[in-house]
């Protein structure tokens, strides 16, 4: 009896009952899911150089220009979490339809805007959608392929991810310079992109569903999204609305951590917790844990605020400050196809991540040299060897933990290091934020100085909001400070890019699997079932013994 049982254990699963897709319905479903993609990455980058003509046209200060992205990525990251746990549960399939369709509903509510507040409050609405979709695509791309084969698809997905990251800030800088249109179709040109993302999703995406017991940590959920937001309003306002030690500063510390405490206690006690702690027992998973909170915080905290500089300190339009970003991308297009396709030669994968994290590094302390005046050649020279590192580094941290996790955690996984990586980008763009304000304040203030040039009262708050109407030698001033406070807060990604390394240094490599999230599941659900009869009859035949 233990013979038979453990042979059906062992016996490999069919195509139809592990749910195994052939190539050409892969491709299919990827065409779906790319397009969701790209319109989650064309929202989150095309808003980044249109943003200085917002803020101006809606009379916005430089802590506003903060929270229009800042809001965004606050609400994909405390939403993250609560839709990869979601994944294991019921259909992926209908929760990227979800997170499409709130993402369109906040894209077009965002466009009708008619103030910087009213928009940074659609712009929540817009993350909820944008936290699914980085998420979930992720997670189904994982239940399709296995790991061993993803590089033979990672030239597409970086192409995508590259063609949003470049064509984002260009598209964006197209329609602020094209009269007719204006800044509010920003957000209008992405909707079209996800009715018909969700349309070819309906049509082509048809993952096996997997029957389980359904129970959502309500309470879970809920304590970690506000314990997260209690904090990163904190960090994010800290130092210009209040002071850091002011007693509004304690009271959103003090919610924050009592939250989260609560948070870890209810995670302990869930059936099926957001975030299962166990995870962070493996070794991998901490530490890619670790080192995407580094990576999440360099590059979002560091990206939002290049294209400012192009436009603020450079002088260009925003349509030319896209393009100027061109050489991160090709770097990074390049060495995360190259990457992908000696992974799945190979099999091995931890040498691409140190080199990848070492290049990052490199990439940010030659961008921390930086002034007003820099040379552009030798400026994109500097782009592309960050965005080699970035390529190497971003995708292969998520697929080391997916490939070390049980199927069954498959999405809890994937989406916790999305979620740190999400979270260090929002804490990020806050503190580098807060940091270039106060550089700008400090190296204006001197320049005015040296010039000596007269304060004109209320100058403390010369920004983008009011560049153009500042008198020519004061916003020569200004924009010259900016440009050499980006050099700071370039340096400062640096150091944090160091942490990254660190990290990746201590995970333990591990063979890449061979077989797709599904059959992974499956195969373990299979095993389980042989347990539970082997015990089951066990019992029976241990009780005429008794007897």
């Amino acid at each position: 009896m233990t013979t038979s049982t453990g042979a059906a254990a062992a016996r490999p699963l069919t195509a139809e009952e592990s749910g195994r897709m052939d190539h050409r319905r892969v491709i299919e479903a990827l065409t779906g899911l790319l397009l969701a993609m790209l319109t989650a990455f064309l929202s989150s980058t095309i808003v980044s150089n249109a943003l200085p003509t917002i803020i101006r046209e809606l009379h916005g200060t430089q802590s506003q220009y903060t929270w229009v992205i800042t809001a965004t990525l606050l609400a994909s990251t405390a939403s993250t979490p609560i839709w990869g746990k979601l994944a294991d549960l019921i259909s992926k399939k209908l929760l990227v339809q979800l997170a499409i369709g709130i993402f369109t509903a906040g894209s077009v509510l965002a466009g009708l805007s008619q103030s910087v507040d009213t928009l940074i409050a659609w712009r929540v609405l817009q993350g909820l959608g944008l936290g699914g979709l980085q998420s979930l695509v992720v997670i189904v791309i994982a239940a399709m392929i296995s790991p061993r084969e993803r590089g033979k698809y990672t030239g597409p997905i970086s192409a995508v991810m590259s063609v949003a990251t470049v064509g984002g800030p260009l598209l964006g800088g197209v329609i602020v310079d094209t009269s007719w249109l204006g800044w509010r179709w920003c957000f209008f040109v992405c909707v079209p992109l996800a009715v018909i993302s969700l349309l070819v999703v309906q049509r082509t995406l048809n993952l096996p569903l997997v029957k389980r017991q359904v129970r959502i940590d309500y309470l879970g959920a809920a304590l970690i999204a506000a314990g997260v937001s209690a904090l990163l309003i904190w960090v994010t306002l800290a130092g210009n609305q209040f002071a850091w030690g002011s007693s509004t500063s304690l009271l959103l510390i003090g919610l924050g951590v009592v939250l989260l405490a609560a948070a870890v206690f209810v995670e302990t006690k869930a059936a099926e917790p957001i975030i299962p702690l166990r995870l962070f027992r493996d070794r991998t998973t901490a530490l890619a844990t670790i080192a995407s909170i580094a990576v999440g915080t360099a590059l979002f905290g560091s990206a939002v605020f290049l294209g400012q500089y192009f436009q603020i300190a450079r002088g260009y339009s925003p349509t030319a400050a896209g393009l100027l970003t061109l050489p991160m991308i090709i770097g990074s297009m390049v060495s995360a196809t190259g990457s992908g396709i000696l992974i799945t030669r190979l099999g091995k994968w931890k040498s691409f991540l140190v080199a990848g994290s070492i290049l990052m590094v490199a990439g940010f302390g030659l961008l921390g040299t930086i002034d007003h005046t820099t040379d552009m050649v030798l400026l994109g020279a500097f782009l592309f060897v960050l965005g080699v590192g970035l390529g190497m580094t971003m995708q292969n941290l998520v697929l080391a933990v997916q490939n070390t996790v049980a199927a069954t955690d498959l999405g809890a996984a994937s989406s916790t290091v999305s979620f740190f990586r999400s979270l260090g980008g929002t804490i990020g763009v806050s503190v580098l934020g807060a940091v270039l304000a106060n550089r700008v304040s400090s190296l204006t203030t001197d320049g005015l100085s040296a010039a000596g040039v007269q304060v004109p009262a209320g100058s403390s708050s010369a920004g983008i909001g009011n560049l153009d109407q500042l008198p020519g030698p004061i916003a020569e001033i200004v924009r010259a400070a900016y440009g050499d406070a980006t050099a700071t807060i370039l340096l400062v990604a640096a150091a944090l890019s160091i942490i990254t390394v660190v990290a990746i240094l201590f995970i333990k490599e591990k063979p890449l699997l061979t077989t797709t999230g599904m059959e992974r599941q499956r195969a373990e659900e299979a095993t389980e079932d042989a347990k539970a009869t082997e015990d089951a009859g066990s019992t029976e035949e241990a009780a005429p013994a008794r007897a």
